[in-house]
C-alpha cells in the first residue's frame, strides 16, 4: 500500500469520544468532531463520507452498499470505533476500494464483568429488591421474600468462547459454576483444562443441559436469531439467559413469550433487538434486567478503543495495512 501524499487526512468522527482521544486526533489529522454528540442522520453520514478521507463511525451508524457506492472516489477508510462492525457492509466497502478497520480494545474483562453482574442480578432478584426499598413500602425482612437461585453449582453455557467468553468462564469458575460452551470447533485442550470446561458440538444439546446461557458470539447472517422459539423451548423453565453481545442474536418476541409463560426464569440483557427502542413487555417484567449497552463502558476501555482507531488511521496514512483491518469473508 503506497504512502498517501497529502499532508493531513481529513477525518470525520460521528460521536463524542474521550477528550484525550479527540485531542490526539486533532493533533494528527484535519478532524471534524461532533461536539453536540447528536447522532448522525443518513444524510449526515452521506455528506461526511463524500467529503472526508476517513470516517470514524460507531455501531449506530448504519452504512450500506448504496452509501458506499456514492462515497467511492473520496472516502478511503472507515475506522470503526468499536469491535463490532455488523452495521457496515464490509463486502460493498471492499468492492468500492474502501479500507475498513475496527477497534477491539482490551474490553473483554469489562464485558465479562457485566455478564456476571447481569447473571447475579436476575438470579438473585436485585431488581425487585431494589424497587421494594426505593418505593418506601418495604415491610421489612421476611424468610420467604425475594428468594432467588443459588449461583454456585449451576451449569453455565457460553455461546461463543472467544476472548469475552473466556473471561466470563474464568469469573464463573470463581463462583463455583460448571462451564460448558459451544463454538464451531473446540478451543485448545490447554484452554479447556484451564477452564475445566465441556465442549458441545451441538448447541441444542447444550441448551437442554444448562442452567444459565451467556451469549458472547458475533452477529452474522448465520447467528441472527440463533436463540429462537425452538431453542428457547429446549431450555429448562428454571434457566436464565444473559446477553452482552448483540440484541439481534435473540428473537425478542420469542424470548418475551417464554418469560411471560414461565418457560424461562429470567433474562439479563445489555443489548436489545430494536435498540434504542425498548420492548415495553420486557421492560416491565420483574425477572428481566435491561441495561443500555454499557458492558464495555469504562473509562479505560473507551480510551483504548480510541487509541486503536488512531493507530489504524495513522498506519493507513503511512502506507501500511491497518493492524485491525476487517476483510470480507466472502465476495
Amino acid at each position: 500500500m503506497p504512502k498517501l501524499t497529502q499532508s493531513r487526512l481529513s477525518v470525520v468522527v460521528t460521536r463524542r469520544l474521550p477528550e484525550k482521544v479527540e485531542a490526539r486526533l486533532s493533533e494528527l489529522f484535519d478532524v471534524t468532531l461532533n461536539a453536540s454528540d447528536t447522532p448522525f442522520s443518513r444524510d449526515d453520514l452521506l455528506e461526511a463520507m463524500t467529503n472526508a478521507d476517513v470516517l470514524v463511525p460507531t455501531l449506530n451508524d448504519m452504512i450500506d452498499a448504496e452509501m458506499l457506492a456514492q462515497a467511492r472516489g473520496k472516502l478511503r477508510m472507515i475506522a470503526n470505533y468499536g469491535a463490532g462492525y455488523d452495521h457496515i457492509d464490509i463486502i460493498a466497502a471492499h468492492k468500492n476500494g474502501i479500507i475498513v478497520s475496527n477497534s477491539p480494545a482490551n474490553r473483554a474483562g469489562d464485558t465479562a464483568d457485566m455478564a456476571i453482574t447481569l447473571m447475579l442480578s436476575v438470579m438473585r432478584r436485585f431488581k425487585e429488591g431494589s424497587a421494594a426499598l426505593q418505593s418506601g413500602d418495604w415491610p421489612g425482612w421476611s424468610p420467604s421474600a425475594f428468594l432467588g437461585a443459588r449461583v454456585g453449582g449451576k451449569k453455565l453455557g457460553i455461546l461463543g468462547l472467544g476472548r469475552i467468553g473466556i473471561e466470563v468462564a474464568r469469573r464463573a469458575r470463581a463462583f463455583g459454576m460448571e462451564v460448558h460452551y459451544h463454538n464451531r470447533k473446540p478451543v485448545h485442550p490447554d484452554r479447556e483444562n484451564e477452564l475445566s470446561s465441556t465442549y458441545w458440538g451441538e448447541l441444542d444439546a447444550m441448551l437442554k443441559n444448562i442452567d444459565v446461557l451467556s451469549i458472547s458470539c458475533p452477529l452474522t447472517p448465520l447467528t441472527h436469531h440463533i436463540i429462537n422459539a425452538e431453542r428457547l423451548a429446549l431450555m429448562k423453565p428454571s434457566s436464565f439467559i444473559v446477553n452482552t453481545s448483540r440484541g439481534k442474536l435473540i428473537d425478542e418476541v420469542a424470548l418475551t413469550e417464554a418469560l411471560e409463560s414461565g418457560r424461562l426464569a429470567g433474562a439479563g440483557l445489555d443489548v436489545q433487538e430494536r435498540s434504542p427502542h425498548m420492548n415495553p413487555r420486557l421492560r416491565d417484567m420483574n425477572n428481566v434486567m435491561l441495561l443500555p449497552h454499557m458492558a464495555s463502558a469504562t473509562h479505560e476501555s473507551r480510551a483504548e478503543m480510541g487509541e486503536t482507531v488512531i493507530v489504524n488511521i495513522k498506519t493507513f496514512e503511512d502506507g501500511h495495512t491497518p493492524p485491525n483491518r476487517v476483510v470480507p469473508t466472502r465476495i
